[in-house]
């Protein structure tokens, strides 16, 4: 989602660009969002609305599946603390919108398909980097050659560009692994995104609407691995059983829809988001835990940042890539990223201790920040994207 935000950027002022991507094919938006939906979707905030507004796929995303969401309530789920956010509170119709990944994707690529200067070679990787870092250039794993200006790794949190490029990455290991399915609950989610913080690690409930159904969620459950593989290898019935009661049953009974899913979550930080010829973005430059759903945000104001920059050189005459640009990329965005990391990292130990003192703490916690309306709202405005300079194709 992020590389194609960034070809679509670029690809729309009239730069050519060549996307290379390991899958097959492209989706078709005639193939996503019918039908059950697909188990791994992303909180789109706001600030990420806009900018897929701007690229016009945001159009083509509320036609085939999205759910808003007005609302969100995170509780402790071993004590009392609670607290709720509305979109009125912080002046804003919706807090974000839950979307399918594969959605938001077969939209971006719809719109680049209609860009004749954006080259894309599906069913390729990169087998090797090198050239001048003036003029970078990448060979294919079909042995085709490619030269750029500016090579962009947007490769995922494993990036084999980054590694390649020999940037090093700090990595923390959160502990977690995610469980994550598609469940129907009893009771409507009234557009209300619901997070309770367990002892084994926090448990979401996202709102998702199926053809004006509003009583399907998608489930992410980041816990400890063994405790996650036990609950990947259970019947769907009892998983269901062991969601709503984990859940206190704020949405009635539980059924799953779809088998259980299970991957690692671990925290990454490249050292530097460039070097000559190149610059890394989304992923390949940070991966976050997913407790506050913020990950693919991240990502996209990545991408946004990095072509206004392009783009601003290119205004001035200056050749697309240099260094001083991708400079200046590094410098708005890995800050924030940072902070981001930190805050998420802050979160998870502060809930996952089980001492006594700090359960009091972050209860009590909880339940004051409820009651401060000016916390709330900056908390909100971190929450919907409102941080910072923001690029002009975000405002």
């Amino acid at each position: 989602m992020v590389g194609a935000s960034l070809a679509a950027l670029l690809g729309r002022a009239g730069l050519n660009v060549a996307m290379v991507d390991p899958r097959p094919e492209a989706l078709e938006l005639a193939d996503v969002g019918v039908g059950q939906p697909a188990p791994r979707v992303s909180a789109l905030t706001p600030v990420s609305q806009r900018l897929l507004e701007g690229l016009g796929a945001w159009s083509l995303i509320r036609d085939r599946r999205v759910t808003p969401y007005t609302a969100m309530q995170v509780w402790d789920g071993e004590g009392s603390g609670d607290i709720s956010f509305r979109a009125d509170q912080a002046g804003v119709p919706v807090l974000g919108h839950i979307v399918e990944n594969d959605v938001v994707l077969a939209a971006l690529e719809h719109c680049l398909a209609r860009m004749p200067n954006v080259t894309r070679l599906y069913g390729q990787r990169v087998a090797s980097l090198g050239g001048d870092p003036a003029a970078p250039q990448v060979v294919l794993d079909n042995g085709e050659k490619l030269a750029a200006s500016l090579v962009v790794a947007a490769d995922g949190a494993r990036s084999p560009l980054r590694h390649m490029a020999g940037i090093e990455v700090s990595e923390r290991d959160t502990g977690h692994h995610a469980l994550v399915t598609t469940v129907r609950t009893a009771l409507p989610h009234g557009a209300t995104a619901r997070q309770s913080f367990l002892a084994t690690g926090p448990l979401a409930f996202l709102p998702l609407t199926v053809e004006g159904d509003s009583h399907y969620c998608s489930i992410v459950w980041s816990t400890s691995p063994q405790e996650a593989e036990r609950l990947e290898a259970l019947e769907r019935e009892t998983l269901a059983g062991e969601l709503a009661g984990a859940f206190d049953h704020r949405l009635g009974e539980v059924e799953v829809l779809d088998r259980a899913w299970c991957f690692p979550l671990s925290q990454r930080h490249a050292q530097r988001y460039y070097q000559p010829g190149l610059a890394l973005i989304g992923d390949a430059a940070h991966s976050i835990h997913p407790l506050a759903g913020q990950g693919v945000n991240l990502g996209l104001l990545d991408a946004a940042v990095l072509a206004e920059e392009l783009l601003h050189a290119r205004a001035r005459g200056c050749e697309l890539g240099e260094e001083w640009q991708l400079a200046r990329y590094q410098r708005r965005r890995r800050g924030d990223n940072a902070s981001m990391l930190a805050l998420m990292d802050g979160f998870r130990m502060l809930f996952g201790a089980r001492h006594p003192a700090l359960t009091l703490a972050r209860n009590l916690g909880l339940s004051g920040v409820d009651r401060l309306g000016p916390l709330k709202r900056l908390i909100m405005q971190q929450a919907t994207g409102q941080r910072g300079r923001l690029p002009h194709s975000c405002r």
